[in-house]
């Protein structure tokens, strides 16, 4: 057992240059590829996280609240259902949104161990002091890492949950939804669990307003990827010359965000040595973010090879979590 003086053990499995390299490599491909297409794991340096935090705040933005607001009513349920003993979270940040869980947990007496996973180091070693004095009869473990290549990395033993909250599993896309669930599955023994927080398909123009916010502040934190993008790879893209296009995909029940070129343009991304041509109404795709029926997911869940589904939604069935056991 750990007290609030032991220090959290931290596993780096992240070399020191990763971002720059993993950057470099998604912003050549971005820009030769057809379409043009971001992942949206660049729209999050300092002023991006800061605007995506203020987003969570927004009257039209209702994931996070909904999904707290389910937390606060079912940890208690999910800690006794799945008899963990060990929660992991994936993607954790600052953990913020996991205490309400880990709290149920800890009033049970069960929690024995907490590992929270990310690609900032500094992060989560600051999340991980936090925890540890908060959960002090619990050892702490993080893992400086890239959730959807090193699963494999993350502790075994005892009795596991993983949690992989706030809905960023809308962000992949289907091909590679269904090969991150069954990683997830793959790493996980017989009678492990995973918490998986998903936006569920509601009204559409409520969807649409979440990321169309009247204040503009969505907008603003798409358009700074190319002021990250102009920084980190001394390129010249002019962010005024781009709309900001938030669109429903109807076949696909996604929200869809892109920056769409308002006349034809060039720019020059020096660090790739790289020119770039942007033809009129050609778009930068950004981020997607699916939104889910519960008997779909399920049957991707139970394909790769989770049972005993329990899911749990806000007053307003906004937003759901489901709770799955590794068969």
């Amino acid at each position: 057992m750990s007290d609030a003086s032991t220090p959290v053990h931290v596993d780096v499995h992240l070399p020191a240059d990763w971002a720059d390299e993993a950057m470099s490599t998604d912003i050549r491909r971005a820009f030769t590829g057809h379409p043009k297409t971001l992942p949206p794991m660049w729209l999050y340096d300092d002023r991006g996280s800061d605007l995506f935090d203020a987003i969570t705040r927004l009257p039209e933005y209702y994931p996070t609240e909904a999904e707290r607001s389910i937390l606060g009513r079912r940890a208690g349920e999910i800690a006794a259902s799945t008899g963990a003993d060990t929660v992991i979270e994936l993607g954790s940040g600052t953990s913020d949104k996991t205490r309400t869980l880990l709290d149920a947990f800890a009033e049970t007496g069960q929690l024995r161990d907490i590992v929270i996973m990310d690609v900032s180091e500094q992060t989560l070693r600051d999340a991980g002091a936090m925890l540890g004095e908060r959960y002090e009869h619990a050892d702490v473990h993080a893992v400086v890492g890239d959730f959807t290549r090193h699963l494999r990395h993350l502790p075994k033993g005892g009795t596991r949950l993983i949690a992989f909250l706030g809905g960023t599993i809308g962000n992949f896309h289907v091909e590679e939804r269904r090969a991150f669930l069954g990683a997830i599955a793959d790493s996980l023994e017989a009678g492990d669990s995973l918490l998986l927080g998903v936006d569920l398909v509601k009204r559409v123009s409520r969807i649409v307003d979440a990321y169309h916010d009247a204040t503009g502040v969505t907008e603003a934190f798409i358009r700074n990827v190319v002021t990250v993008l102009n920084r980190e790879m001394d390129a010249d893209l002019d962010a005024d010359a781009f709309d900001y296009i938030p669109f429903w995909d109807a076949k696909e029940e996604r929200m869809d965000l892109r920056l769409r070129a308002r006349m034809p343009m060039s720019a020059r991304i020096e660090r790739l040595d790289l020119d770039v041509e942007f033809g009129e109404g050609e778009e930068l795709r950004v981020e997607v973010s699916t939104k889910f029926r519960p008997d779909r997911l399920s049957e991707e869940l139970t394909d790769v090879g989770f049972e005993g589904l329990e899911w749990f939604t806000d007053h307003a069935e906004d937003f759901g979590l489901v709770l799955a056991r590794k068969a």
